[in-house]
């Protein structure tokens, strides 16, 4: 049990202002697992304020970048040391499978090495000749305090993938945490602080989705950094937008897979699998339509309805287990009704469905996958994020193609074939952000964002890095 009694709030562990706590119970049994305190619109402020006073008057923003690189190296060798009692307390917190927390944790030090080799080589500041003449200093600098906004799906690589960008760019940092997962988050503060983060750099604070909205409003942040829906992000440009605060938002999708005719069945429908259903299909990237030749369907979905039929589901702490709960009852509802408006929508239910599979108390979804599915359906236009995926038929590439880009969303997609080069020119014609040829795992040194709806700017990368710094260029004659 883990109970956390004060809020950290610019390097400080603080008495809250309130007295509202978060409750954390295991989605797969319901037992208590620990609180943590609520954060009121005071102790938003408050942490907001320590950013501000910190980046104007503090020494992280003054350091030179190799010496800020040192101390988030740091951290991420702390984190290190931590990194399986860290998946094993996500799985217990939001009943993601041990399996799918391992593969998240190996994840993150990629992801920390990445940043780290980018920051090392970043052009922080250069001189370079001026046109029509003279020179000019083209420097990068902090974009300011960042209100940090994470869901709970993949809390610590959210969190990381914003938090080490930031600092290395020499922000100051209110890192928000979902009220899902509020406890997971609250380890990373003294791991920051023991790596020689200085005192007031970072906040890490819970809040409902309510009290939330002041720190997207908040006059001295600079910037939001949001993961999370669409439909919230829209929310949030939206009132950012009023004060012209610098925004980056990686949001919601529909990603469709396309399998070309040459695929080798058998082998596609296993490894597909881990695209659209890790995670219990929570996760923004989810492979949630599967384009299939017309010529191939049949064959394909017994392939696939067999591979799903023989995956384990139930206590996530077991390495054995491939689905596990979904994070909440109201998870569990919304997915729920979606399946029932896939029956209504005249969708057959190939597996699944939506009646409980028996592992009550959890919050538990049987992993369904609809057939005879039309692009128009809602099943196969709205985000479920849960264990649903919609196979539909297509007649030659030129109509999957179209199938695959009629979405409001673009963030993520694949391609799978027996022939790469033939797969390249597939990908290059799909309106998403991310793809993959065959199940190909993603580079961390390359940019990962949605086009249309699915988001705006970059993570990862030195695009990820160039998200939280402002461009300043000084003209001058040698």
């Amino acid at each position: 049990m883990t109970r956390f009694k004060k809020i950290f709030i610019g390097g400080q562990w603080t008495n809250p202002t309130g007295t509202e706590l978060f409750r954390i119970t295991s989605p797969h049994d319901g037992r208590f697992l620990g609180e943590c305190p609520a954060a009121s619109k005071e102790d938003i402020n408050a942490a907001v304020i320590a950013a501000r006073l910190s980046f104007d008057r503090g020494p992280w923003r003054r350091m030179r970048p190799e010496e800020r690189l040192q101390v988030i190296a740091r951290f991420a060798a702390l984190y290190e040391t931590r990194s399986d009692e860290f998946a094993t307390f996500i799985t217990e917190e939001n009943g993601s499978p041990l399996w799918f927390t391992h593969a998240v944790q190996e994840c993150i030090a990629l992801q920390n090495a990445a940043y780290l080799r980018v920051a090392a080589d970043y052009p922080w500041e250069i001189e370079q000749d001026a046109l029509p003449a003279g020179k000019t200093l083209w420097r990068r600098e902090a974009v300011g305090v960042v209100a940090a906004i994470i869901p709970w799906n993949t809390p610590h690589q959210s969190a990381l993938v914003k938090l080490i960008p930031a600092l290395l760019a020499g922000c100051s940092v209110v890192l928000k945490l979902a009220p899902e997962t509020a406890l997971d988050g609250q380890f990373l503060a003294d791991l920051f602080m023991e790596a020689g983060l200085p005192s007031g750099v970072l906040s890490i604070i819970a809040a409902s989705h309510t009290i939330s909205a002041q720190l997207v409003t908040h006059p001295e942040v600079d910037k939001i950094a949001f993961t999370g829906s669409t439909a919230v992000g829209q929310q949030i440009t939206s009132a950012a937008g009023a004060q012209l605060k610098r925004v980056s938002l990686e949001l919601g999708g529909k990603s469709a897979a396309i399998i070309l005719d040459d695929a080798e069945i058998e082998a596609t429908a296993s490894t597909m699998v881990y695209a659209s259903f890790a995670n219990s299909g929570q996760s923004c990237s989810a492979q949630s339509r599967i384009l299939v030749p017309r010529s191939h369907k049949r064959a394909f979905e017994e392939a696939f309805c067999a591979v799903i039929n023989g995956l384990k589901m139930g206590n996530p702490a077991d390495p054995q287990t491939f689905l596990g709960p979904l994070v909440s009852e109201k998870q569990r509802a919304r997915v729920v009704e979606f399946i029932n408006t896939g029956v209504r929508e005249g969708a057959t239910l190939a597996v699944g469905g939506p009646d409980s599979p028996g592992l009550e108390p959890g919050h538990y979804v049987r992993p369904t996958v609809f057939t005879d599915v039309s692009n128009d359906m809602q099943v196969a236009r709205d985000e479920i994020f849960g264990p649903v995926v919609c196979i539909i038929p297509y007649d030659d590439l030129a109509q999957a193609v179209q199938i695959a880009n009629d979405s409001r969303y673009g963030l993520a997609g694949s391609v799978w074939t027996r022939n790469t080069r033939r797969g390249l020119e597939v990908a290059r014609q799909i309106r998403a952000g991310v793809l993959s040829i065959s199940g190909a795992g993603p580079d961390f040194l390359a940019p990962f964002g949605g086009f249309k709806q699915s988001g705006l700017g970059r993570e990862f990368g030195a695009q990820g890095l160039g998200e939280y710094v402002e461009h300043q260029a000084i003209a001058f004659s040698p």
